[in-house]
Formats: C-alpha cells, sequence, structure tokens
C-alpha cells in the first residue's frame, strides 16, 4: 500500500465521518464545525485527484465563505457570546494529534518539492495533454445545453427559493397588540 493510498483512506475517513456527525450531532454550532471539516475532506479528495482547481474552489467558497456564514449566524441567533463554559480546554489531545498529523503532511509535501524526496511515488504520470484547458472545458460544460446548463439553473433556482424561504421565515410578524 503507497502512501497516497493511505493519504486517500484518511481523508475518506475524515470526509465521511464528520459528515455522519454534521447529521447526528444535536449541537449546532459543533455540527457546523464538523461541516467545514467534511468540506475540508473534500477538498482533500480533490486535490488526491489532482484537481487543484476544484480544491481551491472548494476552500475558498464552501469553506471560506458558506462555512463561516452559517457560523456566525449561529453565534448571532443562538446568543452563544452569553453562555458560560468551562475555562479549560478538554480537547488537547485530539488537538495534539491535529497538530502532528498536519505537521507530518506538510514535511512530506515540502520535502517532496524542495529536496526531491517523492513521498508520493505509487501515482502513475498523467500526459500533458489530458490537462491542457481542464478548466475552460469545464466553463465551457456548465453553459453548453448538452452538459450541465440544466442541473445549474436547477441549483440556482432552489437556491432562489430557499432565500425567498429564509426571508419569509426571518420577517418580524406584527401582532394586534403591537398595532394599538
Amino acid at each position: 500500500m503507497t502512501l497516497e493510498q493511505v493519504i486517500f483512506i484518511l481523508v475518506s475517513f475524515l470526509t465521511l465521518g464528520t459528515g455522519i456527525v454534521v447529521v447526528t450531532n444535536r449541537n449546532l454550532f459543533h455540527a457546523a464545525l464538523a461541516m467545514m471539516a467534511s468540506f475540508l475532506g473534500v477538498a482533500g479528495l480533490y486535490i488526491l485527484l489532482d484537481a487543484g482547481f476544484l480544491a481551491a474552489a472548494q476552500l475558498l467558497v464552501y469553506i471560506g465563505a458558506i462555512s463561516i456564514l452559517i457560523i456566525f449566524a449561529i453565534m448571532l441567533t443562538r446568543r452563544m457570546m452569553q453562555a458560560r463554559e468551562a475555562s479549560f480546554n478538554s480537547q488537547s489531545g485530539l488537538g495534539l494529534f491535529t497538530a502532528v498529523a498536519t505537521f507530518a503532511l506538510l514535511a512530506a509535501v515540502i520535502g517532496q518539492f524542495w529536496w526531491g524526496v517523492d513521498a508520493f511515488n505509487g501515482r502513475p504520470d498523467v500526459p500533458d495533454t489530458v490537462l491542457q484547458n481542464t478548466v475552460s472545458s469545464l466553463g465551457k460544460a456548465f453553459v453548453s445545453p448538452e452538459a450541465y446548463v440544466v442541473p445549474f439553473i436547477v441549483a440556482s433556482v432552489l437556491l432562489l427559493a430557499a432565500l425567498i424561504g429564509a426571508i419569509y421565515v426571518a420577517w418580524p410578524t406584527v401582532h394586534a397588540e403591537d398595532e394599538a
């Protein structure tokens, strides 16, 4: 088993495990943090598939924008800033493991690019003709009638309906006592 296969298995377990935590956790803030970790796992899978553009888009759009927006909305609506919690952290072991694993991954990547240590040696070479114009062909596929234009429009209508529903739910109601 190569190092790349081991990393794939670990990233897959991270993605699936945090996805399960998202749907089973009753604490909304912890579920949102698990969702961010799940999005990070998906970005890791994109990196393993040599889809750097999709990985960057995953990091910027989903983790950098949508997840942070969800966490801000939770913090502003749930009055979490007033909660009285313990001043110590009981997850120091998990933090240490995460720090060591991140350091090991960064050391392997830096070693591969700067010193020529090939930690990812089980991967076949991809010809340059396969990787040419991948971003432009993806963009053309999004607007082509034969490819993804219908799912793209359906997703935009669904997001518009969700936005209208969120505005309707958040709109303040006027009671009869308030008018008098």
